[in-house]
């Protein structure tokens, strides 16, 4: 028997070399060339268009597809508005966080309007019935298939050709044509690209489930992600019974929009009021804690700050950040030093995110800063006081996108006092709130109290 031929795939982009190199030659990634089997060339692929032939883009009419709403306000919310003709989505996240659950839950709403069909390659069809029954769903109209070869889920689908479909998970699924095993770069690739080909040919909404690396990212090629409409992420913590769905690309709607789901024995309950699960509820004010406001793609989200400064006991002082980026605190301490005379530079200083929220945008600069000045000083800010603002490196507050939004959802809340960027303050007035804009750190520190 002839030796079969190996080739290294690139974990990254997919590019294919003929030896081993510790560098991909294609997108230069290290350490992402994997060892697979060569597979003869054969055509698997038909053209998404009936014609194949090229077409003047002011001829086509393009008109708007109606969104299938999934039952599911937060999910939806995270989509754009519902599952779209013909999308292709990727849904990835830890074990056990739910993804099966949400989306079993999804399917048993929209089956009641629509032909749904849930393939499952990782559990039995008696688990699948199993907890469909411990979550109280009703599921007469869900069609399963319990079946990881891509040529009988390709035919099914051919022939039934339901609205939506859910491929749970893409990573147990093979192809006939392929020799190397399920979960494979190769494996994953063509898959996923056959049944995105699928989609756009047929019209039926697909949802794949993607497993994640310890690192977080979704496993397989980074091209898994280009080919698909939507990329979503299950985010929590596995203590807390939280979760959060958060879109990181979306064709048919925002990126970045933010679901969050409470996970009880029934399943993933939506929480309406998301704002009320960052915030600790104190008795009195406390020094080191500074709320904020956070612009989560279209919604607007009250979180708690909370910094604790404390007398360094060793040559290097700590800086930790638990739910915010550790170099920007970093430049912080150094900009409050410089430009308001605080320094920093003997105490251990820690920042946390109350709730396990992610913030990634600089509007929380200047909670962040008063948070730690507070804490230093053993102050609290004024009571129902929330702060944004980003801080530029010469001492400056620049503004934050959507201030009135933010000011808004604040006052609705029940908070009497903002201060925020001089550039953000708004023409009109917003009933029940006082505003206060600074335009530099100093003037911010003296407004604190």
């Amino acid at each position: 028997m002839a030796k079969q031929k190996s080739i290294y795939s690139c974990t990254e982009c997919g590019g294919q070399t003929l030896k081993w190199q510790g560098q991909c030659p294609h997108c230069q990634a290290w350490n992402a060339l994997v060892e697979t089997i060569a597979e003869k060339s054969v055509v698997r692929f038909s053209p998404v268009s009936e014609t194949g032939q090229v077409q003047n883009l002011s001829a086509i009419e393009a008109h708007e597809e109606p969104r299938y709403p999934t039952g599911v306000e937060e999910l939806d919310r995270v989509l754009g508005g519902g599952m779209v003709h013909g999308g292709v989505v990727l849904l990835g996240g830890d074990p056990g966080i739910g993804k099966s659950t949400l989306l079993l839950q999804a399917l048993s709403y929209m089956s009641e309007h629509r032909s749904v069909l849930y393939v499952s390659g990782e559990e039995s069809a008696q688990q699948v019935a199993l907890r469909a029954k411990r979550l109280m769903l009703d599921v007469k109209a869900v069609d399963l298939l319990a079946e990881i070869q891509l040529e009988k889920i390709h035919t099914v689908l051919s022939e039934r050709k339901p609205t939506v479909a859910v491929i749970d998970s893409i990573q147990t699924v093979y192809s006939e044509a392929l020799q190397s095993a399920p979960g494979s770069v190769a494996q994953v690739r063509e898959c996923a690209a056959q049944l995105t080909r699928l989609a756009k040919s047929s019209g039926i909404c697909i949802i794949l489930v993607g497993h994640v690396t310890k690192e977080g990212a979704l496993a397989g090629p980074r091209v898994l992600e280009h080919m698909v409409d939507t990329v979503l992420y299950f985010e929590g913590d596995m203590h807390s019974s939280f979760r959060m769905i958060r879109a990181f690309k979306n064709r048919f709607g925002a990126v970045n929009e933010l679901g969050v789901f409470a996970m009880g024995e029934k399943g993933l309950r939506e929480v309406k009021n998301p704002s009320a699960l960052f915030l600790s509820h104190h008795d009195a004010q406390v020094p080191g804690s500074c709320i904020m406001v956070t612009q989560e793609g279209t919604r607007p989200l009250l979180v708690e700050i909370q910094a604790l400064v404390d007398e360094a006991r060793t040559p290097n002082p700590r800086r930790l950040c638990v739910g915010l980026e550790q170099n920007r605190l970093a430049m912080l301490l150094a900009v409050l030093h410089r430009h308001a005379g605080i320094p920093c530079y003997d105490q251990d200083v820690f920042v946390n995110a109350v709730g396990g929220v992610k913030i990634t945008e600089p509007g929380a600069d200047l909670a962040v800063m008063l948070a730690v000045v507070s804490s230093l000083k053993n102050k609290p800010l004024a009571e129902k006081t929330i702060v944004i603002g980003e801080i530029g490196l010469a001492g400056e507050i620049r503004p934050v996108q959507r201030g009135q939004e933010r000011l808004k959802e604040a006052a609705k809340l029940g908070f009497k006092q903002a201060i925020i960027p001089l550039a953000n303050k708004p023409k009109q007035t917003i009933p029940g709130i006082n505003i206060i804009a600074v335009g530099r750190i100093g003037e911010a520190v003296a407004q604190m109290y």
